[in-house]
């Protein structure tokens, strides 16, 4: 990491410092003037010197460089130093006590940004500095000389005191890292110094993989170790300018000034690589204008594709183009979000047993926008809720329309995205919704990815076990290309499983895959799990899936996805599937 104080980052050190020399330098100016008005020759020497102070500090200010400690320290002694010879050069014991009285800037200063070891070393050198012509130049009593010291290491050890209070309130107390107050304290900084220099800015935020897992099979001991561990892992690499912060729980976070989003793609690598245990990283890059929310919103999106990924990656957010956050916005507001139904359909009879429903936007510029563009959109823009309420409310009342054609009742399938099933309420909001639109709890399918569940956490599950004990129904969407254990099937909270196109690529070619779905058609019988397969495109796909025991299907062989006033028109969609075509109500 880059060299960090006690009390704030190298900029307050910057500043402050600078502000000292000028305080300093200019009260020596009045000084100087003084003695010059005098005609005393020494005048010009000490004026010089309290403008070459003043200077000092005006160039700190204008440069901003980032100092290490060392230079700090060099700065300080150079300061006492400059101190004692305008101590040295005053023309009266008087101005000789003011001079060495702005000793006691050094003295705060040091305490408050350096070492306490380093701090005295300055406060003892500058304290000498000022004794010595006391005492040799202008002939003061011991007493009174005695008396200056103690003043100045009283005030800088109070002074250190209070240092150490404060350096520890912004800082975490397992890892010595800045604490979520801290380092969004230093994202508003870098954010207001980004968009006034147009330097780049990224950010990281990284999650130790399966660090629950932990905490249970080996204690919280074990997990703070970790924590521990990784804090120090990355806080020994050596590079300038990060600020590494841990936000709470498992979840890190890096600020990077300077850096483009590819470059901390491969900062974020060499993270992951140092730390002890497997990670999960999400970037973005700061786009003018966003807010510190906005930017951290995009960020967590990231994270989130990352650990839905399969973990152990990284995963830079893409930009949106600028305004689609602002149009989607426009567009749920003016309703212009619809929904289109794809059958679901009993293999033995063609019967409709359910729906899904898909969102669309036709966007009045760019046509119409693919939905995991503006899914993602609205999970960088905090828009989720609002898109997911609209598509559930949307599902529920072409839902009607279907039934009140065909006079009978199908189940309607929802996607759902894993920062809504995080989202605090949402099982609330969810039944809410069903109760306003009058769709029974017992017909909903909420379609949830199995990397989503295991992505999401805890949270996730209580959220889905929430809503199945109301009677909605939970689908393990994409079975086949997420983590897929079959050990963890009975673990997951869901009635039925749909099953991925990836499984009838060779299906009509490959004997072993056959045994694979056959076998694994049997298994989720024997767990009361509903298997849907999914893309069936061809009638060689569905008549084997039939003969292998799989009861229903959806893809272009039967239907694409199509407006619901379409999708009543069709004449098998009167026809009532035979008992067992569809899983049974939960209780």
């Amino acid at each position: 990491m880059a060299p960090t104080t006690r009390t704030g980052t190298p900029d307050v050190v910057v500043r402050t410092t600078a502000g000292l020399f000028l305080v300093g330098g200019g009260a020596a100016v009045l000084l100087a003037v003084d003695v010059v008005r005098t005609g005393d020759p020494r005048g010009g020497m000490l004026l010089a010197v309290a403008v070459a102070a003043a200077l000092t500090g005006t160039v700190l200010l204008v440069v901003h460089p980032h100092l290490p400690r060392r230079t700090l320290g060099a700065l300080l002694l150079v300061g006492a130093a400059a101190l004692g010879v305008g101590t040295a050069l005053a023309p009266t014991p008087t101005l000789a006590l003011a001079s060495a009285s702005l000793a006691m800037l050094l003295g705060v200063e040091s305490t408050l940004f350096l070492r306490r070891r380093d701090a005295w070393v300055v406060v003892g050198f500058a304290s000498a500095w000022q004794v010595v012509p006391l005492l040799v130049v202008h002939d003061l009593p011991v007493l009174v000389c005695a008396s200056y010291v103690a003043l100045w290491c009283g005030v800088a050890g109070v002074v250190g005191v209070l240092a150490q209070h404060a350096s520890t309130a912004g800082i975490d107390a397992l890892t010595g890292l800045p604490d979520r107050r801290a380092w969004d304290a230093a994202l508003e900084q870098a954010i207001d110094r980004h968009e006034r220099r147009g330097m780049p800015l990224s950010l990281v935020l990284l999650d130790l993989d399966h660090f629950k897992r932990v905490n249970d099979e080996h204690g919280h001991a074990v997990g703070d170790e970790l924590l521990r561990g990784t804090a120090d892992a990355w806080r020994g690499l050596d590079v300038p300018g990060m600020v590494l912060g841990r936000r709470g729980g498992d979840e890190f976070a890096v600020l990077l000034p300077g850096r483009s989003g590819e470059e901390a793609v491969a900062l974020a690598d060499r993270l992951c690589a140092a730390a002890p245990t497997a990670a999960s990283c999400g970037v973005a890059e700061h786009v003018e204008g966003e807010t510190a929310a906005e930017v951290l919103r995009r960020t967590d999106a990231a994270l989130y594709a990352a650990k839905a990924a399969g973990r152990g990656r990284t995963v830079l957010s893409e930009r949106q183009p600028p305004r689609l956050v602002d149009d989607l916005a426009d567009a749920l507001a003016a309703r212009e979000l619809r929904v289109e139904l794809q059958p679901v359909v009993d293999l033995a009879s063609g019967a409709v047993i359910g729906v899904e429903a898909l969102a669309r936007w036709d966007h009045p510029r760019l046509g119409r926008v693919p939905p995991a563009d503006f899914v993602t959109a609205a999970e960088d823009g905090g828009l989720i809720d609002d898109l997911g309420a609209t598509v559930l409310a949307l599902a529920c009342a072409d839902g009607q329309l279907l039934e009140a054609a065909w006079g009978r009742r199908v189940l309607l399938g929802v996607n759902v995205s894993g920062r809504e099933l995080v989202g605090q309420g949402y099982a609330q909001r969810v039944l809410r919704a069903l109760d306003d639109a009058g769709w029974p709890a017992t017909h909903l399918v909420l379609e949830v990815t199995e990397s989503v569940v295991e992505g999401s956490g805890p949270a996730a599950l209580r959220t889905l076990t929430t809503l199945r004990e109301q009677g909605v129904r939970v689908a393990i969407d994409d079975f086949g290309t997420g983590f897929s254990s079959l050990s963890r099937l009975d673990e997951l909270p869901a009635d039925l499983i749909k099953l991925d196109r990836a499984f009838l690529t060779t299906l009509a070619t490959s004997p072993r895959r056959r045994v694979l779905v056959r076998e694994l058609l049997r298994l989720c019988e024997e767990l009361e799990m509903f298997v849907v397969a999914e893309g069936v495109e061809t009638a060689e796909q569905a008549l084997l899936l039939q003969e292998l025991g799989c009861r229903a299907a959806q893809g272009y062989r039967y239907a694409a996805a199509q407006p619901v006033a379409e999708l009543a028109r069709v004449p098998w969609g009167q026809l009532a599937p035979p008992s067992g075509s569809a899983p049974p109500p939960r209780a």
